[in-house]
């Protein structure tokens, strides 16, 4: 299989495209300098410049490009840079998928935070989106540029990817200085659903939809047990042999965490249906077993 992905230098691209190399697939990345080995190539999706030969050739395109998500969320260029990059490499692909010619599938990342607040009800490939908070209207956007490639018949697969836990990546690297000290917190109440995914789990999770010609729409991707932020407060808290007895009270959290107070106070309660459905297992089924990976 030929793969072209944009986003192969980011944490989730890197492992994901070595993992596809491992299995033996053909992996071109899309990079925004010169490139400096063969199997790279230099685009811009903000001038629309990309080998569309090459995007005509691929079996599958991939695009998990996006600026960091951690950030300061009362800065307008944070909130600018993180939706643009996400959207405007979306569309540019989806555009060029639209009109090379070619067969390629279209395999667009996105998040869980699509779904918005849903409470304690649980929350399928098959649930609404709800709210208007940033990241929601984000992930709304994010989805609708796949439209050009919708449009004219690309298969297109949407990730809608929960957090990923790894020590080396956020939010874990930062939460765990914080936990070691023993200022591990609960944020509000506590009793707010707070979805993840194990990185290996995301890993082939990703790899068994890329390998599955017939995978279509949304897909996300995300340990089938959804813990409280409570519950994984006391298991990250427990890993590191410390105790988290603080807790961030709403009101403050409200002003500290700016546009993405919605996301830290809303409840997500998911289900990779469409997964385990196909049969999919998950190695690390509930937030115990995540964070145990994550920190091995």
């Amino acid at each position: 299989m030929h793969v072209v992905m944009a986003g192969s230098s980011g944490f989730l691209g890197s492992h994901l495209s070595a993992e596809l190399v491992r299995a033996g697939h053909e992996v071109n990345r899309l990079v925004r300098r010169p490139p400096h080995r063969d199997d790279e190539s230099t685009w811009d999706p903000y001038t629309d410049h990309l080998d569309r030969d090459l995007i005509a050739g691929a079996d599958v395109v991939v695009n998990l490009a996006g600026a960091p998500t951690m950030g300061n969320p009362h800065s307008a260029s944070w909130a600018r840079k993180l939706k643009d990059s996400r959207v405007t490499t979306t569309d540019c692909l989806a555009r060029a998928l639209a009109t090379t010619g070619g067969h390629a599938a279209f395999y667009a990342g996105n998040a869980v935070g699509w779904y918005g607040d849903h409470g304690g009800e649980l929350v399928t490939e098959e649930s609404e989106s709800r709210g208007d908070s940033f990241m929601t209207t984000v992930s709304r956007e994010w989805a609708d540029a796949t439209r050009p490639a919708l449009d004219t018949g690309v298969r297109v697969v949407r990730l809608h990817t929960a957090p990923v836990m790894d020590r080396q990546a956020a939010p874990l690297k930062q939460l765990l200085p914080l936990f070691k000290l023993g200022l591990g917190a609960r944020l509000g109440a506590g009793t707010q659903h707070f979805p993840l995914v194990s990185l290996r789990d995301w890993v082939g999770a990703a790899l068994h939809l890329l390998q599955s010609p017939d995978a279509e729409g949304p897909y996300i991707l995300a340990a089938p047990s959804t813990p409280t932020n409570a519950e994984f407060t006391d298991a990250l808290a427990e890993a590191v042999g410390r105790r988290a007895r603080l807790a961030a009270p709403a009101e403050i959290l409200r002003v500290a965490a700016g546009r993405l107070a919605p996301e830290v106070l809303g409840s997500q309660r998911v289900e990779p249906a469409r997964l385990l459905a196909r049969g999919h297992v998950f190695r690390d089924e509930d937030v115990r077993a995540v964070l145990a990976a994550a920190l091995s």
